[in-house]
């Protein structure tokens, strides 16, 4: 048995106001997640500091205990209630003379300390400052406590390189200041002859201060 053709009507052609149409309508069913992205506002990011702008403000603000230290001054206590001087005699006599006794007195440094030695293989701290000064012409007695009164006494703020300095409330100890709070000193038996800080026993320990010339 024979069939007929099945005739299918022409497709009727696409116009143009339709495509535009079905364009909105798939604009309009946009997924919800892109339509939210769109209405995100954009992040605003500062631009980086050039080189050579301004520096950063530190994040933290210094206290008091970052303030920059000042130069020492002359005249500023060494230790609590006490002002050391710092005199300059250069060119007087009592300079060259206190230099020939630094001179001599750091020559004995690292030879032992002995009880009444006074030279010229050991000393004890009188010897010492005695030897020292004779080299530099001036006489002083055998003792510490004899030498504090046949020097001239002055405030340890007019102490200079040279001086004797005494220690002990029974005026027992001696050494040569030098400078800087230091002294070449003898300290005692079975010790060595060195330099030290006026203030080896404490502050309270120094006597008084004299100048031998």
């Amino acid at each position: 048995m024979a069939y007929a053709p099945v005739q299918l009507p022409a497709p009727e052609p696409v116009r143009a106001q339709d495509l535009v149409r079905a364009q909105e309508m798939s604009f309009a069913q946009e997924s919800p997640a892109v339509s939210e992205a769109a209405h995100i506002p954009a992040m605003s990011v500062a631009p980086a500091p050039s080189v050579g702008s301004a520096p950063f403000a530190p994040s933290v603000v210094p206290g008091p205990s970052f303030a920059p230290v000042s130069p020492v001054d002359a005249a500023v206590p060494t230790t609590a209630g006490m002002v050391m001087g710092g005199g300059d005699t250069s060119g007087s006599g009592y300079d060259m003379k206190a230099a020939k006794a630094l001179a001599f007195a750091r020559a004995q440094i690292g030879r032992p300390c002995v009880w009444g030695a006074a030279g010229p293989g050991s000393y004890d701290c009188a010897g010492l400052t005695r030897a020292a000064w004779m080299v530099a012409g001036v006489a002083l007695p055998r003792t510490a406590r004899d030498q504090a009164t046949a020097t001239t006494a002055i405030p340890l703020t007019d102490i200079r390189v040279g001086d004797l300095i005494f220690f002990y409330g029974d005026v027992s100890h001696v050494g040569l200041y030098i400078g800087d709070s230091m002294m070449i000193h003898a300290p005692s038996p079975g010790a060595y002859i060195r330099e030290e800080s006026i203030f080896y026993a404490g502050q309270a320990a120094i006597h008084s201060a004299a100048r031998p010339a």
